[in-house]
């Protein structure tokens, strides 16, 4: 682990960013044998699970980044990657952000037709894919030339690469999307100075405890991981990312590797609370660290049960049994969770307690007409921050919509209490007359310790409300059981009362990250 005046000095850098952390950690005289990153494939003849070093990591990046320069690839070109391996995404990042070119990383299991569509409005330079992706891609007119397999463009040689593009504060360095659960995801820009500012700030606090081996569970496409992996570059901590975000998958990479800490979103955790998590050795756990929506409640009481922790006593520092989970709110436009909460077995902060905000986040609670609400009213959450994205990609009329009173608008519902704290209530689109489908499911979940997961569905249809519970059954649970009057209660008078059906359901929509398509949901509801 570095000093904390040598990643200090790091954050001090005028010339780091998102763009080229790896090259100003190497420059900044970091060990070139010292950790690098590790993937769950192989990478030009390494197997997987080998862990690069820096050397080896800057070697495999010059070779992509030769490549795809005798290709034509200029600064600020957008290059389309879509693919289904960690490696190929984070790695085409390092290589194209090298030359000064926009990476735009897609989710591989988005549907062909809806990648193709995105391709066309980025209208990018040209598209990268892995050999599975391409043959989908195949039959569609993505308006721009495919430039190769993912797998050709390791085969240069590093030496042909040309000097890594020096970037200004505000040029473009990567382009992700939103999880595209209401259509076609928004392309969300980032710029190198706006990825960078939440690490610049922490890089400038104490190593949090636990993130010295990191298993990154986020989409490897997302903004998260890209944020993550240039926290653990400049921590020079290990990095290993897998290439599913499955429960069981994540699981085995957690008893084979051991990590300290394990960086992921909330559908990842409530996969991982369903299982029987006595039956693997997660005592290396010293964090769970959630970015996205919020967690709910019962998931996270269930994991922070696992692993180890140090704790400060008279005696000095002790391992004690438990870890912590931080939890918060964040998502590709927020360019890093806003709010953080930690919670362990000893603490009892949920209620959708979203936390308070980092110390570089302005944070309002506003009606829609721009005015702030005071402690305890509920309103849509404005953000202001160093970190935010300066825009959706060719969509100003979207860009522009999103901001209020000089705030971006998330499209949350929250409110803040008198300690300063804030909670989560729902995303605004899901909310019918007041009543909130993410704070229902909370409820719904702490009454009913069987149920592993459940959505719930509100809407007003011809001035009635109607509320619909899909349960989602844990392991043993007795799915002829009827639990609508111990769901009624839960939800409290008002919502109980407009509660319609509980049904055990296996046929929630889901996007490419496993979050809920709810509009898809409501629309079924309306019909039915």
């Amino acid at each position: 682990m570095r000093t904390l005046s040598s990643r200090a000095a790091l954050a001090a850098d005028p010339a780091v960013g998102a763009g080229n952390v790896l090259a100003r950690v190497l420059a900044g005289g970091a060990d070139p044998d010292g950790p690098g990153l590790i993937f769950d494939t192989a990478v030009d003849g390494f197997p997987a699970e080998h862990p690069l070093t820096l050397r080896e990591l800057d070697e495999r990046v010059d070779a992509r980044a030769a490549w795809l320069h005798a290709q034509g690839v200029k600064p600020r070109d957008p290059i389309a990657i879509w693919t289904g391996t960690a490696a190929d995404h984070i790695l085409g990042y390092l290589a194209l952000t090298r030359l000064g070119a926009i990476p735009a990383l897609i989710n591989g299991n988005l549907a062909a037709d809806i990648v193709a569509e995105y391709i066309r409005r980025l209208r990018a330079v040209g598209v990268l894919a892995d050999a599975a992706h391409l043959e989908l891609l195949r039959p569609h007119d993505l308006g721009t030339p495919i430039l190769g397999d993912t797998a050709a463009i390791a085969e240069a040689d590093p030496a042909d690469a040309p000097a890594p593009y020096r970037h200004h504060q505000d040029d473009p360095v990567v382009i992700t999307h939103t999880s595209g659960t209401t259509g076609i995801p928004k392309s969300v820009l980032h710029t190198h100075s706006s990825l960078f500012a939440a690490t610049r700030h922490l890089l400038t606090m104490p190593q949090a405890q636990g993130t010295g081996r990191i298993l990154n569970a986020l989409p490897a496409p997302h903004t998260a991981t890209v944020l993550m992996m240039n926290q653990a570059l400049g921590n020079r901590a290990e990095f290993f990312a897998l290439s599913s975000q499955a429960g069981e998958v994540v699981l085995d990479a957690i008893q084979r590797w051991k990590p300290q800490s394990v960086f992921g979103f909330s559908v990842t955790w409530a996969e991982l609370a369903r299982q029987d998590l006595s039956a693997y050795d997660l005592s290396s756990v010293r964090l769970w660290f959630n970015t996205g929506d919020c967690t709910h409640e019962p998931h996270v009481r269930k994991l922070v049960a696992q692993g180890n922790r140090d704790s400060m006593t008279r005696e000095g520092v002790v391992r004690t049994a438990g870890s912590h989970f931080i939890d918060g709110l964040g998502s590709s436009e927020m360019g890093h969770s806003m709010f953080h909460v930690t919670h362990r077995v000893d603490t009892d902060t949920y209620g959708r307690c979203i936390g308070k905000p980092y110390k570089f986040v302005d944070v309002a609670v506003l009606n829609l007409d721009g005015t702030e609400l005071g402690t305890g009213e509920v309103g849509h959450l404005g953000i202001k921050s160093p970190t935010l994205s300066p825009g959706y990609w060719n969509d100003s009329g979207t860009t522009y919509r999103f901001r209020l009173n000089g705030y971006y608008l998330t499209g949350d519902l929250v409110y803040r209490d008198a300690d300063g704290r804030f909670f989560h209530l729902d995303r605004a689109a899901d909310s019918t007359d007041g009543f909130y489908t993410a704070q229902a499911e909370e409820r719904v979940l702490v009454a009913c310790p069987d149920v592993a997961d459940c959505t719930a569905v509100i809407v007003n249809e011809n001035g009635q409300v109607i509320t619909d519970v899909l349960l989602e059954l844990g392991p043993g649970a007795d799915p002829a059981l009827d639990r609508t009057e111990v769901i009624r209660a839960a939800l409290g008078a008002e919502l109980g009362a407009t509660l319609r059906k509980v049904e055990v359901s296996a046929d929630i929509p889901k996007g490419a990250t496993g979050k809920v398509r709810k509009v898809a949901l409501r629309e079924r509801q309306l019909i039915s």
